[in-house]
């Protein structure tokens, strides 16, 4: 006799794929709706212009990393921004963008003396929503976009400020994205759980809770799409918010199969 929990099994897997489609349907409806039919059609114009192609095979490109900070300034100092320093790679322009930081931050990072990196402390923060959730889904939104419009870089990059990449991330990346000539590419990466145990995000497909900001690398046309201040309304986390709107653009993107990532669970600041 078949056990019935094995007859289950295609059920739920249908199932699965039910629920992913409706949600990919969600995303495209809403991208619809944010995406422009002008941004679209510049998108589909110059992604094959050798403005856009030829940075595919310039030689050490520039990579732009984007740093968003709120008064996280041991971690962001010790952690964050020395794990793109020591990066295998040199050619980088490191961007940190304070969202009105009123602690020791400037402080600390002035201390640092290496030209690649550079910090503006913005004289207000963002206008968030008061509701923790909410709030968590787009804080960090201004110093974000801040960062992208001093970005300098042929390739884009982030992380976020208690996070930190490993060192052979960029050099990695940067062959990836080069020689697939993809305009977005991302990677699994390790997530400390609240018991402090670390687990393995695959981050198998392009999609909401396995692509994160700090997982992401992409051409700098694509800085041209900001965060959304006001993605808590579709109930979204800002990141997917804006990946969605890439994805729906159709920017060709891929998965380079090593965690380049560790996402450690997530520490309050002061809100002062």
């Amino acid at each position: 006799m078949i056990s019935k929990k094995i007859l289950k099994i295609p059920i739920i897997n249908k199932l699965i794929f039910s629920i992913l489609d409706i949600q990919d349907a969600i995303d495209t409806l809403y991208s619809r709706f944010d995406v422009t039919d002008e941004l679209y059609e510049k998108f589909q114009n110059e992604k094959i212009s050798n403005t856009y192609l030829d940075i595919f095979k310039k030689k050490n490109p520039l990579v732009s990393v984007c740093i968003a900070t709120y008064n996280r300034s041991e971690l962001l100092v010790n952690r964050c921004i020395k794990s793109i320093l020591n990066q295998d790679y040199e050619n980088i322009e490191v961007i940190v963008v304070g969202d009105c930081c009123t602690d020791d931050t400037e402080a600390l990072i002035k201390q640092i003396r290496d030209k690649r990196l550079h910090f503006y402390n913005l004289p207000e923060r963002g206008a968030y929503p008061e509701d923790p959730t909410l709030r968590w889904m787009v804080a960090g939104t201004k110093p974000t976009n801040q960062a992208l419009k001093i970005a300098n870089g042929d390739f884009i990059t982030h992380l976020d400020d208690d996070d930190e990449h490993l060192p052979n991330r960029i050099i990695k990346l940067v062959h990836f994205i080069q020689q697939h000539e993809m305009d977005f590419v991302w990677h699994p990466f390790w997530r400390e759980n609240k018991n402090g145990k670390w687990e393995l995000n695959t981050s198998y497909h392009f999609r909401r809770n396995e692509v994160t900001t700090s997982s992401s690398f992409y051409h700098k046309w694509l800085k041209q799409i900001p965060w959304d201040i006001k993605a808590y309304r579709y109930n979204e986390p800002g990141d997917w918010n804006r990946f969605r709107k890439l994805k729906y653009l159709g920017a060709k993107t891929a998965r380079f199969p090593e965690p380049l990532l560790k996402h450690y669970k997530e520490k309050n600041v002061s809100a002062t």
